[in-house]
């Protein structure tokens, strides 16, 4: 008996977490006019420093890497992405998020590639003065102590870091960076960083930031015409949400959280699929609609070019009948002459 009331919990959890994944994507869609960032007060105290680079990556250490690597196995099987966590990010991926800080104002954003750092860490959560103190030396030391005990170095998850605006990479996959440069161009607009960074912390609150981060990568990459990466941002964001809901459902529930995570990712595999499809479909609309454009540019050309022929030709034979007729009465003057 408690067994069937077990499966019956549990069977109604995943219906809710099938309805809860598929509700939030209808929002979820890269949406137009895309808006670029670009009146962003700065920080003076988290200005970078003279020689300081916004980019910093982390010597290779193949066995620390290869150990990271194999703890990540379980996010490359529900993102279905050998790319997550991988720990080795490529240079192609840093320059994607490179630009899109750039043209989002976001030069005060440190971004560690695959780097444990607890130093720097902890002087930046210092300087940042844009979080009040009071949540900075609270939930932001909480959050620099994460990262000291348990560095992403070995135990992966790329997040950003609201208390030291810091991103943290170690996935070789452009469309996670930018949902990372999400968050930091979301936490960057808000005048209580530290109040939104908490409250949105909380169960089922966290899905709000993380709704707007993949919905800012995908806008951006449709406004950018990089409609390759956005298929593939598709494929990984949609799920990725999905793991966001039953990580927000978990500490609600007292069951496995494995079987919920795995009943949500089914579906958000299925939507990231479909709609990266649509996004091929209208690619390939639009290179045929330019085709033809350019068939009929040609042809109109050809057709001015006919038409310029004939209306030469018809001077031409204007002015030779012109002068056929001036020649004619020449001759005729002079023999009445």
């Amino acid at each position: 008996m408690f067994l069937l009331r077990v499966y019956s919990t549990q069977r109604q959890i995943l219906l809710v977490i099938v309805a809860l994944t598929l509700s939030p994507f209808l929002a979820g869609c890269a949406t137009t006019p895309y808006e670029y960032q670009v009146h962003l007060v700065p920080e003076p105290e988290m200005e970078l420093e003279a020689e300081e680079s916004q980019f910093e990556r982390g010597e290779q250490k193949p066995i620390l890497d290869g150990i990271g690597w194999f703890v990540g196995i379980p996010g490359k099987i529900l993102l279905w992405d050998r790319r997550i966590d991988n720990h080795s990010v490529s240079p192609e991926t840093e320059a994607a998020l490179a630009a899109y800080l750039e043209k989002n104002n976001l030069d005060q954003v440190k971004v560690r590639i695959n780097q444990y750092d607890p130093r720097g860490e902890w002087r930046r959560l210092r300087k940042n003065k844009s979080v009040s103190w009071g949540w900075r030396y609270t939930a932001g030391t909480l959050t620099a102590l994460h990262y000291t005990l348990l560095p992403g170095r070995i135990m992966g998850g790329d997040n950003y870091n609201p208390f030291t605006n810091t991103i943290n990479l170690y996935s070789d996959h452009a469309a996670v960076a930018l949902h990372e440069g999400g968050h930091a161009k979301d936490f960057s607009s808000r005048n209580y960083k530290g109040t939104y960074a908490v409250v949105t912390a909380l169960p089922v609150l966290s899905l709000w930031p993380e709704s707007i981060a993949t919905n800012d990568a995908l806008s951006y990459l449709r406004a950018e015409e990089n409609y390759e990466d956005e298929q593939e941002a598709y494929r990984v964001l949609y799920p990725a949400y999905a793991t966001y809901i039953a990580g927000a459902a978990s500490p609600l529930l007292p069951y496995s959280d494995l079987l919920i995570t795995a009943g949500a990712v089914i579906p958000g595999h299925f939507l990231g699929r479909l709609k990266a499809r649509e996004v091929k479909q209208e690619q390939i609309a639009r290179l045929s609609e330019s085709e033809n454009q350019q068939v009929s540019a040609v042809d109109d050309s050809e057709s001015s070019t006919e038409a310029n022929i004939e209306s030469r030709d018809r001077i031409q034979q204007v002015h030779y009948e012109q002068e056929l007729k001036d020649h004619n009465f020449v001759n005729q003057k002079r023999f009445s002459e």
